[in-house]
């Protein structure tokens, strides 16, 4: 049989062909990738919001992968070998992803910045904040140094992220952070320069807000920013999430809690607030050490870690200088660093960079460098400067033993400062050892520091700030017990730093000058009472009276009573100071302060003559010589008179017209005349003559006006005629020499110059006149006439 085609078989009779088929549903399309994505982004938003509000991490769980971050966070973490969390981070990391507020304490060191850091990222991806939503994250730090490490980890963990974040501090240019700033998602900066962004940047808004941190919050308010820091909060959304973190917890840090934070969850706030737990990896000495052997110690152990990483604190950012540019002078055979508050921010980052990077280095810094900054691999931490209390010593202390890491920690104590310092830091739970330093071992640089001062006046300069700086940051803690500057060895304190003097120090003269008066108006009541009653006073009121001088530091007030008296009658008047004698009394000068007490010392006459100049005689009336010596020698400041003034004071009296009348009397041109001689003829003849005087001015005035105005006139019609001769001259240079296009000849348009003609120079050639337009519109050009075409002819003739 033949085949049937498959077309038939189906059109083919039966029962089934009547009936059509039924059309089938078409399916629904797939979804393509993108929104596959969307949709795999979505879920697992969902489920991260879900697995956040009901995680509880297990006890022995202390890895990053065990908590319910998004997988951009964990590849960042991973990237950074970020893997097990440490105590703080695994008790408040779960606590922030809640959306909860969190009051967070812990010792230094211990990884509060990834445990504000990661929930920052975390909410705001689970938001999808993009850089349209504007500012989701702010984060406040003390300092820039801290700043820019918690930008660099925020940068480092969240690199898979497409977040925006930027960097606000000061020391930078604020144009260029205003452009910026608008599209900014994260911010860390400093309250300062925050607050003036704030106040002055145009479109810079934080209504959008969600995450607020503030870290080393009792930085912040021990650095002065209590108010800056109100203003602050005023900006900013109520309806936030914040985060505030410290290493130790004050009174006011948690008055700040209270108005910053809602129901905030302490983390490592336990009831023994005041208990302060530190690293057990930390080994903490202490050494009695007196003030003028600081600096030999200080030299002597960095002599012997030449191959440690060492952070020395001192109290002041002058002292830190001075101690740097000296001890670099010196050359100890290790990398020497720098860092205080009045550096430019270049040269501060430039020295924490160098300070991080390096093995072997010595970094002399102020408390600026001892909250948060994270400085790896640090040996040890000196503190030749007692810190004002025992937070700031947890706080410097802290630098080392981050982390897993061990370190150590050297505390340098004033027989004075011994009892209380360690008596707060017992109250702090602090466990810290004495330690001696061996005589032998110790090698005195006061020698070398004199040579220096001798040799460099910058260093003198620099001893001197220090020496100042030193004792006016003892004077101004505020721990009186501890601190005791009345106790402080000055004079071999200032030995010590090489200077070749104790400089004066000016708030201390001013408190002293201040007791002095208080106790004069003491014994001046005593005097009164004492008149009173008659000269009689119990034993009690003088024992008193005498302690209490005693303890000033004063006169007694016989001996006071006596001295006001011959005062009064033999009033002393003090020698007038010149501004030179009030300049070689500085003590900030480029030669040594007792170089310039010897060129003013007056009591010795070979010096006075050696040295001193002399004041110039400027009499000017002994004789010619002398006095023209003298104006010779004068400054030009001193010259500045007037021509007649200096003429007199060279030449002495100028002389005077005389006039000679017709008997040959010689009279001056003015001079007086008798009044009785005057009126001889009365007051009409007088009144009289100077009638006729007006009129004979008034006449000659009349007469020159009129020759005024007949030369302005001669002026005028010279001007005039020169003027149209001006006009008048290329026209007819124009007819005398021809049309301008010449017709052609035979020699093809060539025509011989005319050298008979005398030529005109170019200082001769006038200017075209100006013409209007419409002589310019209206204008002809010039014919030629025969006798013209015919003197040229007979020129060209002569000319072959």
């Amino acid at each position: 049989m033949p085949e049937v085609p498959s077309t038939a078989m189906s059109s083919g009779a039966g029962p089934s062909t009547n009936k059509r088929r039924k059309k089938k549903k078409p399916a629904k399309p797939l979804p393509r990738p993108h929104q596959l994505k969307k949709l795999s982004e979505k879920q697992e938003l969902e489920d991260l919001d879900a697995a956040a509000m009901e995680f509880e991490l297990p006890e022995g769980l202390r890895a990053f992968t065990d908590l319910p971050l998004s997988s951009h966070t964990k590849r960042g973490l991973k990237k950074c070998s970020f893997v097990k969390m440490t105590d703080i981070q695994a008790s408040s990391i779960p606590v922030s992803l809640k959306g909860n507020d969190v009051l967070g304490a812990a010792r230094t060191g211990s990884g509060k910045t990834l445990a504000f850091l990661i929930p920052t990222l975390e909410i705001l991806y689970r938001r999808k904040w993009g850089p349209q939503d504007g500012l989701g994250a702010l984060i406040i730090s003390p300092t820039r140094e801290l700043a820019v490490q918690i930008f660099e980890v925020l940068r480092s963990i969240g690199c898979y992220h497409g977040f925006s974040a930027g960097l606000v501090i000061g020391g930078k240019n604020l144009k260029d952070e205003r452009e910026r700033l608008s599209r900014m998602n994260i911010l860390v900066a400093t309250p300062g320069r925050l607050l003036q962004h704030m106040d002055q940047t145009f479109g810079f808004e934080c209504d959008n807000l969600q995450v607020l941190v503030l870290d080393e919050a009792d930085r912040i308010l021990d650095m002065g920013f209590a108010r800056t820091l109100s203003a602050l909060l005023s900006h900013l959304p109520k309806s936030r999430q914040t985060l505030l973190f410290s290493a130790t917890q004050t009174q006011s840090v948690a008055q700040l809690a209270r108005l910053s934070l809602k129901d905030p969850t302490s983390i490592g706030v336990g009831d023994e607030e005041s208990k302060i737990d530190t690293p057990e990896s930390l080994s903490q000495h202490y050494s009695i050490c007196e003030l003028d052997k600081k600096l030999d110690v200080l030299w002597s152990f960095i002599k012997m870690h030449l191959q440690s990483k060492v952070l020395v604190f001192l109290s002041s950012g002058k002292q830190v200088r001075f101690v740097y540019e000296s001890f670099r002078r010196m050359q100890p055979g290790v990398p020497l660093l720098h860092l205080h508050g009045k550096q430019k921010q270049s040269a501060r980052l430039a020295m924490y960079t160098r300070f991080t990077s390096s093995q072997h280095a010595i970094l002399f810094a102020t408390d600026i460098a001892a909250r948060g900054l994270d400085f790896p691999s640090v040996d040890w931490v000196v503190q030749v400067d007692a810190p004002e209390d025992a937070e700031t010593y947890i706080h410097r202390v802290g630098r080392t033993a981050r982390y897993d890491s061990s370190g150590k920690g050297l505390l340098l104590l004033l027989p004075s400062e011994k009892e209380g310092m360690l008596a707060a830091l017992e109250n702090k739970g602090v466990k810290i050892e004495h330690i001696k330093i061996r005589a032998s071992k110790t090698r005195s640089i006061r020698n070398d520091l004199q040579s220096l001062a001798f040799q460099d006046p910058e260093i003198k300069y620099l001893g001197q700030r220090a020496f100042v700086s030193y004792v006016r940051s003892v004077h101004l803690h505020k721990d009186k017990a501890i601190f005791k500057v009345g106790e402080l060895p000055v004079e071999r304190f200032a030995e010590s730093l090489g200077l070749p003097g104790t400089p004066k120090i000016k708030f201390l003269s001013r408190e002293q000058a201040k007791g002095r008066k208080n106790a004069s108006r003491t014994v001046a009541a005593l005097q009164t009472q004492i008149d009173s009653d008659g000269g009689e006073t119990s034993t009690d009121e003088n024992a008193s009276a005498s302690d209490s001088d005693e303890s000033e530091g004063t006169e007694s007030p016989d001996e006071e009573l006596q001295r006001n008296s011959t005062e009064a009658t033999e009033p002393s008047k003090p020698a007038a100071r010149t501004k030179y004698d009030r300049m070689f009394g500085r003590k900030n000068q480029n030669i040594l302060s007792e170089h310039y007490t010897k060129m003013i010392d007056h009591d010795d006459a070979s010096d006075e003559e050696f040295i001193t100049l002399k004041r110039a005689d400027h009499d000017l009336l002994d004789s010619k010589e002398h006095v023209e010596y003298d104006i010779e020698d004068l400054s030009k400041r001193k010259l500045k008179l007037s021509r007649t003034k200096r003429m007199v004071a060279k030449y002495g009296q100028l002389g005077q017209k005389l006039i000679f009348d017709d008997d040959g009397n010689a009279h001056e041109v003015y001079e007086m005349v008798d009044p009785q001689e005057f009126y001889k003829h009365g007051v009409d003849s007088v009144k009289e003559a100077g009638r006729k005087f007006a009129e004979g001015e008034q006449g000659n005035m009349k007469e020159a006006d009129v020759l005024d105005k007949r030369i302005a006139k001669d002026k005028k019609q010279e001007k005039k005629r020169k003027r149209k001769e001006r006009e008048k001259g290329p026209r007819d240079e124009a007819e005398m020499d021809g049309p301008i296009v010449a017709p052609l000849s035979d020699d093809d348009g060539y025509v011989t110059p005319d050298f008979d003609l005398p030529s005109k120079s170019e200082s001769d050639v006038e200017p075209p006149p100006k013409r209007s337009k419409h002589s310019a519109l209206f204008a002809r050009p010039h014919s030629k006439s025969l006798e013209d075409e015919e003197a040229l002819a007979l020129r060209l003739l002569r000319s072959q």
